[in-house]
């Protein structure tokens, strides 16, 4: 099914450098982002030779919190189909997510929980294929959390480049703002932005929490990567 460079990348170490810190009732826990796994896939498998669809997405619960956000939440079951390179055969996984939405709008719960489920499912299914998709992040023998883990690193785009993050040049790209004001009023409410892979991110402290301003430069949110991004080329959806 997969050939001898496709095995040879599947049986590689997990690189470190893509493992995420989430923290969750004060235990940290490793995982890869939904784009990154995304990113491996393409490489280890093809562009024109994976795919995934969503076999399920329902709503499982709704409910209002104490600070009268509404909290949505979703399953989804998702499958992976994998072809060899003249697709000539082909294999499948499927899985199960979840996914949680809190928002002041059930609109926006709604979009980020459903979201949310099934990146959980496509990740869950990827898993399968083995330390690539962080499958050894289960093993709990192995200690895959650093001492001074940040919890909203950004994670490698790629198995094989890891490319290094650098300031964008603000004079490429047309906004309704001039581009230096739009650094300026990010670098006010300390925040940053690097540039990856033709998108540039927001990063910083609380970047949720100041997600008004940053929507109004033109920003959207990813809740799979838990990140504000906007494509350096404004034709690039």
């Amino acid at each position: 099914m997969f050939n001898e460079k496709q095995t040879k990348a599947l049986q590689k170490e997990l690189d470190s450098s893509r493992i995420r810190i989430r923290e969750k009732a004060n235990i940290k826990l490793p995982y890869l982002e939904g784009f990154d796994v995304i990113d491996a896939a393409n490489y280890i498998f093809g562009f024109g030779n994976w795919s995934y669809s969503t076999v399920l997405l329902e709503q499982v619960s709704q409910e209002t919190n104490n600070n009268q956000n509404v909290v949505i939440c979703y399953k989804a079951i998702v499958k992976v189909d994998i072809f060899d390179l003249d697709h000539s055969k082909h294999i499948f996984r499927q899985d199960v997510g979840f996914g949680t939405g809190v928002a002041k709008s059930p609109a926006e719960a709604h979009e980020n929980s459903a979201k949310e489920a099934v990146t959980d499912a496509l990740k869950r299914s990827l898993r399968t294929f083995g330390n690539q998709f962080g499958n050894s992040l289960y093993d709990k023998s192995r200690n895959y959390v650093p001492q001074n883990a940040q919890q909203n690193n950004l994670s490698k785009a790629t198995v094989s480049l890891h490319k290094q993050e650098q300031k964008p040049n603000f004079y490429t790209r047309q906004n309704n703002l001039s581009q230096t004001d739009e650094q300026t009023t990010l670098q006010n409410l300390g925040l940053d932005i690097v540039q990856r892979n033709g998108f540039l991110l927001v990063t910083g402290k609380d970047v949720f929490s100041k997600k008004d301003t940053i929507k109004s430069l033109g920003f959207r949110w990813d809740n799979g990567s838990k990140q504000w991004y906007k494509a350096i080329n404004p034709n690039v959806a």
